[in-house]
């Protein structure tokens, strides 16, 4: 997913590799490997292109929490 740093250049950051996403008030993400990248774009736009990237990968099915019985 491509997202843009704080002084304007874009990357392209693997969606797999986040564990979170925060508003701090700059939107910071933290990775799987416990490094914290901050982004222009809003914690929004992240989770959607997020949710996009899973749907492209064919992880779109319907995930539960941790105690939740699925149907």
């Amino acid at each position: 997913m491509k997202l843009t740093r704080l002084n304007g250049n874009s990357f392209t950051l693997n969606a797999s590799m986040i564990e979170q996403v925060q508003s701090l008030p700059d939107t910071t993400i933290t990775l799987t490997s416990g490094k914290k990248l901050l982004v222009k774009d809003s914690e929004a736009d992240v989770s959607d292109l997020v949710t996009d990237y899973y749907k492209q990968i064919g992880l779109n099915g319907k995930f539960y929490k941790a105690g939740d019985v699925s149907e």
